[in-house]
């Protein structure tokens, strides 16, 4: 099988971003976005779906850095995917810390698509404005050409509620990406193809 990994970069006016993936890794991470909760994040999202990833942004402001490095990262999972053959492509997750638990469910079926159920109580969780922890979502989701449903289902502390959905989201691609034995030759769907 070949290997799944990309390598995506995007210069704008407004940010310099470099991903680089590979979907069959051990966890490991070097992430520096100038955001540490932001950075913490996505090292949860590698250690917790078991993908290596190394991923540097700077950028003018903390919206464009969110929001192009979930472009970047969401068209670096499309193309380590490639046709999708052998995927199990769909899988979701249901994770706790303490007092917070969240549910994922994702389909890596070509079609963008996401619903976000998530509010927290402070304006920032830590140095991240809260508001883009949705946008991150959406805009990843869109990129990877998935079906993304994220839910917070409970919890009190904002911390605890963004990291268990990130823990959550990692847990549930690991699922989806997965190579499933017995199709290895087949794209996963009755159209065979998955559109990129």
């Amino acid at each position: 099988m070949a290997e799944r990994k990309a390598v995506v970069t995007r210069e704008t006016a407004e940010t310099n971003v470099r991903v680089e993936l590979n979907v069959d890794g051990s966890g490991q991470f070097k992430i520096t976005t100038g955001i540490r909760m932001f950075d913490h994040l996505l090292a949860q999202l590698a250690q917790h779906g078991v993908f290596d990833i190394k991923l540097s942004a700077t950028g003018a402001d903390q919206h464009h850095v969110v929001e192009d490095v979930a472009i970047s990262l969401g068209k670096a999972f499309n193309q380590a995917l490639g046709e999708k053959r052998g995927i199990t492509r769909m899988a979701h997750a249901i994770v706790p810390m303490d007092e917070a638990l969240a549910a994922v469910a994702v389909d890596i079926g070509g079609r963008a698509y996401s619903v976000i159920e998530a509010s927290f109580s402070e304006a920032s969780i830590g140095d991240l404005e809260a508001d883009l922890i949705r946008h991150f979502l959406v805009s990843f989701a869109s990129e990877a050409r998935i079906n993304l449903h994220a839910k917070v289902l409970t919890g009190i502390n904002d911390h605890h509620k963004v990291e268990v959905l990130f823990k959550a989201l990692a847990r549930a691609l690991d699922s989806a990406t997965r190579i499933d034995e017995r199709i290895i030759a087949r794209i996963p769907s009755t159209k065979e193809i998955i559109e990129n």
